[in-house]
């Protein structure tokens, strides 16, 4: 294998970074392994302890990069401007996080002066395109190393015997039920019973949501102020974005608000089961869509549900460093300007609902919109507009008559 001074891994603390560590110090002889953890809001839990495991492990150096603030205001908030759902569902959750991490790996490794980046990704899914796109589009002199496309190790057992051998303890067992990502947006669960179709997830499956059943019988409300499809204060008080999110999370996810399980399509071509819970996220949508109804007129709002559809695919694709991004992303600013205004919405046993929105910008008039007598809306100009509108149609159909 080629030789490299110094390798930067993209570590979770979990086992098969772990075992990743001592695998490299073996198969690239004499380099220095740098452990680095982005820190996008996964929890506390996940953190502790974990620059002294990767020291254990066999890491010169562990660094801990906190990319929460810049995760949700650079990139969660963008996506939703959009309005992107992955295939009419998958609030983006993991796939949003990739790129700001993929970034921080890239110029962490720049300045560290490692010469490769190498992550535990699988051959199987998405991580790996979107990681490995994002550092080429960012420092494409820095090389790759993918040890589950490379070493003969095949399941937890090879990596538990394999770390066992060399005395590094970790607190994994071979059992393990599911497989999860965490962020400040959300939680994604797979495996386990999830991978028959047939089954109904288990409580197990969900860790962050209670059961809707299970949540309060009385409904709770709650207030959003928008400002150019940013959400700003949450009832009233001015908040970060990252603030927004950790504020609604909380307040969701004890009504069950934000469990999805879907069967989605895998950019490699394969099909994968996933239970994903977004509290505040599912919020958040629903309030700038609220305002949207309001102040988008019929071409700009479906030109934006465009662009949120090619946008879900671009963030699931791994594309985020991408010239179509940035254009996509200034044509959501283009459409977000008049996006502000006031929505109160109401979450129970599940659900939530926007019950109230005002706009300063909205094309909504009970004048024009009444069932009852206005002074605004001549009725009888409507004949001449069906007339033109029909017009194709109309000479389709009396040449028909000719023949």
């Amino acid at each position: 294998m080629s030789q490299f001074k110094k390798i930067l891994l993209a570590y979770s603390g979990g086992l098969d970074t772990s075992a990743i560590i001592p695998w490299l110090k073996e198969n690239y002889e004499g380099c220095e392994i740098i452990a680095f953890v982005g820190d996008v809001g996964q929890g506390d839990e996940e953190l502790e302890g974990i620059e002294e495991k990767a020291l254990a492990s066999g890491a010169v150096k562990c660094i801990v990069a906190d990319l929460k603030d810049e995760f949700v205001n650079d990139y969660v908030y963008p996506t939703l401007k959009t309005g992107a759902i992955y295939e009419g569902t998958y609030l983006l959750g993991t796939s949003m996080a990739r790129p700001i991490i993929a970034k921080a790996m890239a110029e962490a490794a720049l300045a560290e002066g490692a010469e490769a980046i190498a992550h535990g990704c699988t051959g199987k899914g998405n991580d790996q395109v979107r990681f490995e796109g994002a550092i080429a589009a960012i420092a494409p002199q820095i090389a790759i190393i993918a040890p589950w496309r490379i070493w003969d190790m095949r399941s937890r057992e090879d990596l538990l015997d394999y770390l066992a051998e060399r005395k590094i303890e970790t607190t994994a067992s071979a059992t393990k039920i599911y497989s999860r990502d965490a962020n400040a947006w959300h939680i994604s669960t797979e495996g386990g019973e999830l991978e028959s179709t047939w089954n109904e997830p288990s409580e197990q499956a969900w860790t962050w949501t209670v059961s809707p059943e299970q949540a309060p019988d009385k409904a709770e409300t709650l207030s959003l102020t928008i400002e150019q499809g940013r959400i700003v204060a949450v009832d009233g008080k001015q908040l970060s974005p990252f603030e927004v999110l950790t504020n609604l999370n909380e307040r969701a996810a004890k009504h069950g608000v934000g469990r999805v399980d879907i069967v989605e399509n895998r950019l490699v071509g394969m099909k994968s089961r996933g239970c994903y819970e977004t509290p505040g996220g599912t919020v958040m949508m629903a309030g700038l869509r609220a305002i949207e109804e309001l102040v988008l007129d019929k071409p700009t709002r479906a030109w934006r549900e465009q662009v949120g559809a090619e946008f879900s695919h671009l963030v699931y694709d791994g594309r985020w460093f991408t010239p179509l991004c940035k254009a996509l992303i200034a044509s959501a600013d283009a459409i977000a300007e008049d996006v502000s205004g006031e929505v109160v919405l109401k979450m129970y046993k599940g659900q939530v609902t926007a019950i109230q929105k005002s706009s300063p910008n909205s094309l909504y008039s009970e004048e024009f919109a009444t069932f009852g007598e206005d002074e605004v809306y001549d009725q009888s100009h409507a004949e001449g507009f069906i007339r033109l509108y029909s017009l194709a149609s109309r000479i389709k159909a009396l040449n028909s008559l000719k023949k």
